[in-house]
């Protein structure tokens, strides 16, 4: 499939995942993100990974009205989570519209899993309590993931969710992993790995998934889609994977990014 020449083309984009406190954009933030809204985006979710990173997510939301943050303890830095207790008040602010990145890496273990686990289970409690949407970080962890979540979040075989309790955001799982994660009310996350040769699975997925469940996101300034892939990625590279997978389905790109902008705005409040 040929890509648009001119991405601007595509416009209306919510890029659900993205971390623009990463140092990556120390030299350009801000005008970066001042130019973003004239390169087709509308509004984004830039998640924390600890504490203080959280809390500098929550100054870029102030900053810029289509920037919302997510507040939250990543797997790789659990060993240094303690309670939950110190992000009750980031989880309040009004422009805290999820806990997150949360979740397991079994692929790097930066912290023991034991303690992975037990962080990840603490703050979806806290995200139960306070009725806040998580976002999931899952990495070689599907079994501990899903057990983990069900703990929390107990389904009897005739219930479903009343809510949608999050995203599963970069999805790396099968389709049958995918089913898991829609039975128990989640949102699947897609971002550049979508349009990698090898991405097998994310197509499978990205073309089987109901569309109100489907999340348009970058990680950035990871997970840069081709034909970029290598530079630094932003939210208006977004446009490259909703091509791709508006080609998988066989649909226009705009109505896509629209469909998927809506489905974020349910998720998260917004």
């Amino acid at each position: 499939m040929r890509l648009r020449k001119n991405k601007a083309m595509l416009n209306n984009i919510f890029d659900t995942h993205a971390h623009y406190t990463d140092k990556r954009f120390a030299s350009d933030r801000a005008e970066l993100l001042r130019a973003l809204p004239g390169r087709g985006v509308a509004c984004v979710l830039t998640c924390g990974s600890d504490v203080p990173d959280s809390r500098a997510a929550l100054a870029l939301a102030h900053e810029y009205t289509y920037i919302y943050a997510a507040c939250g303890v990543h797997p790789h830095e659990a060993s240094g989570f303690g309670d939950a207790a110190h992000l009750r008040d980031l989880l309040l602010h009004e422009k805290c519209v999820a806990l997150g990145e949360i979740g397991l890496d079994y692929h790097y273990d930066f912290s023991p899993r034991e303690v992975q686990r037990d962080c990840f289970e603490k703050q979806l409690r806290l995200a139960r309590e306070l009725n806040l949407p998580v976002i999931i970080h899952d990495r070689e962890a599907h079994k501990d993931t899903l057990n983990i979540l069900r703990k929390v979040f107990p389904l009897t075989p005739n219930s479903s969710p009343l809510t949608p309790i999050g995203v599963v955001h970069c999805f790396s799982g099968c389709w049958q992993f995918a089913r898991e994660v829609l039975a128990l009310g989640l949102y699947i996350g897609l971002g550049g790995a979508v349009t990698f040769k090898n991405a097998h699975r994310p197509a499978e997925v990205a073309a089987q998934i109901p569309l109100e469940r489907l999340l348009l996101e970058t990680d950035a300034p990871y997970m840069t889609p081709e034909p970029h892939r290598g530079q630094r990625c932003d939210s208006a590279h977004i446009a490259y994977t909703a091509e791709k997978i508006a080609g998988l389905r066989g649909m226009d790109a705009q109505e896509l990014i629209d469909v998927c902008h809506e489905n974020g705005r349910r998720l998260f409040g917004i």
